[in-house]
């Protein structure tokens, strides 16, 4: 770390300096980004409102920054985390993601929710659990990782029956 820091040149004026245009670039070149997110952190990175502003508009206006194919990359790497559309929902929302995007983008979503719910409920906690205090664990669990209630009722009481009883 110590030579690290010894080999960084002192900025002094005369080297090149980095726009936000540049800056939103190179984040972009790493991962999708919504406009929100890329005007946040152009903000935090200093530059003015107007720089980002204008910096954000053109990579929109190039087709480099686009938010339906942030929104899409985003739903694909929760519901392959094991994501709910609740969490889903609220993650997109918070990005700055239109109520209308985000609901045609779930609806159109082809994910088996409640299976994905039943997969996530064996995988973290294996087998059926007739015990009522585990089931609300098992059913909070799902709550907070996004699943409808209905979802989760259904999957939770399946765990209090027996298999064997049919």
């Amino acid at each position: 770390m110590l030579s690290r820091m010894r080999s960084k040149k002192p900025d002094n004026g005369a080297g090149p300096t980095r726009t936000a245009y540049d800056k939103a670039l190179g984040l972009l070149a790493r991962r999708e980004h919504s406009r929100r997110e890329l005007q946040q952190k152009l903000g935090r990175g200093g530059f003015s409102r107007d720089d980002t502003a204008t910096a954000v508009e053109r990579l929109g206006d190039q087709g480099y920054q686009d938010d339906g194919r942030f929104a899409e990359a985003l739903l694909r790497s929760r519901v392959g985390q094991g994501y709910g559309p609740a969490r889903i929902r609220a993650e997109l929302r918070s990005q700055g993601i239109p109520d209308a995007t985000v609901r045609e983008l779930l609806d159109s979503a082809d994910v088996d929710w409640h299976e994905l719910a039943a997969n996530q409920l064996r995988r973290r906690y294996g087998s059926p659990s007739a015990d009522a205090a585990e089931r609300t664990r098992r059913a909070q669990f799902l709550l907070r990782r996004g699943f409808a209630a209905a979802t989760v009722r259904v999957l939770t009481h399946a765990d209090a029956e027996d298999p064997d009883d049919d």
